[in-house]
């Protein structure tokens, strides 16, 4: 299949630019893959679509205000890192702007010096390996100095950082938001619990590459980012015996779906505790070993999470429902509207 076989119609104003102000009154759009029956609802209601015995598995990862402005301090130039992985010790993976200034010895200085980084390899399209110097907790300078990365098609600014992180948000690595888990409320989940329905929790870091177009026209060249996942042994065995028991796994999200599917193919489709790094590309042809029904949010033209909701879906069935979406005026993307996919 083409790139091409993936683009769709997208009005401009139709990209959400801030969350809504409760984040469960967000739409939802219900989709029934086996009748092709569509739904208009509200995402509250998504308790309705789950059942007893189902257990529902999101993505704890926390967003970094990994987004750092600086200086050189020999030139005073404004630079802008933003960081990807940690790749060990105090070096990061950084996307460095204006990358060609930065070579391997130059430094930036952020906060008046509170926090300097000196590169020590370049890498391609504008990558850096990075080392950093500060005094005291890593994580507490980053949250101090740095901003969220919000995507590049959000240009308003966010006044509550929390709101891009989903309220069970945990685990600290990330580089952008699990986004179709912003919806949930405390007390959704609490309500969903109560309805006898497991919750499950993974953890896969985002990284920067989910959001990048496909830049290549055969989807067979294209080559998908590594992201670091974990699985417990507790939260396998949960999800293993909610499959026996006749109960469905509901992912929130194509990240909890890449990790539940990484691990499935892993071990002849059972789950065992698990981690490392997945690079799985799922579009149409594959076949799903884990995942039986998902939330994920409204993404963009021609890009591999649009195929990923097509190899479960169907392409003709996923390409009307976003149709719909842009007919019904949904809100698309981070901050978006989502759908449910039984």
């Amino acid at each position: 299949m083409n790139t091409a076989d993936f683009d769709f119609y997208l009005p401009e104003e139709l990209i959400a630019q801030v969350p809504l102000e409760k984040r469960d009154s967000s739409r939802l759009l219900i989709v029934d893959k086996t009748t092709g029956a569509m739904t208009d609802s509200h995402f509250d209601h998504i308790i309705d679509e789950l059942e007893p015995g189902d257990a529902l598995v999101m993505n704890n990862t926390r967003v970094l205000p990994a987004r750092l402005y600086g200086q050189k301090p020999d030139t005073q130039g404004h630079v802008e890192l933003l960081l990807l992985k940690n790749t060990q010790g105090d070096q990061w993976e950084v996307l460095a702007k204006p990358a060609k200034r930065l070579k391997v010895g130059a430094k930036v200085a952020f906060g008046d010096g509170r926090l300097m980084a000196t590169i020590i390899e370049e890498l391609e399209h504008g990558g850096r390996i990075v080392e950093f110097d500060y005094q005291g907790i890593f994580l507490e300078v980053l949250e101090s100095l740095g901003e969220m990365p919000l995507p590049p098609y959000i240009h308003e600014k966010l006044d509550d950082r929390e709101r891009y992180q989903t309220v069970y948000a945990k685990e600290n690595g990330s580089a952008a938001a699990p986004t179709a888990g912003l919806h949930f409320t405390q007390d959704l989940l609490d309500k969903i619990e109560a309805k006898g329905v497991k919750l499950v929790y993974l953890t896969l870091h985002v990284g920067l590459g989910t959001f990048r177009p496909v830049s290549v026209e055969n989807l067979d060249e294209h080559e998908m980012h590594s992201e670091f996942y974990s699985l417990s042994a507790q939260a396998a065995q949960t999800l293993n015996e909610a499959k026996a028991n006749g109960g469905r796994i509901v992912a929130v999200g194509t990240t909890s779906i890449r990790t539940l599917e990484t691990i499935g193919n892993k071990f002849d489709g059972h789950l065992e505790a698990d981690s490392g790094w997945t690079n799985i590309f799922i579009k149409p042809g594959y076949t799903f070993k884990i995942v039986d029904a998902f939330s994920t949010n409204f993404h963009l033209p021609k890009s591999t999470l649009v195929m990923l909701v097509s190899a479960f879906a169907g392409r003709e069935l996923t390409l009307s429902a976003y149709q719909h979406a842009v007919e019904e005026r949904y809100r698309f993307f981070s901050f978006g509207d989502a759908m449910f996919i039984k």
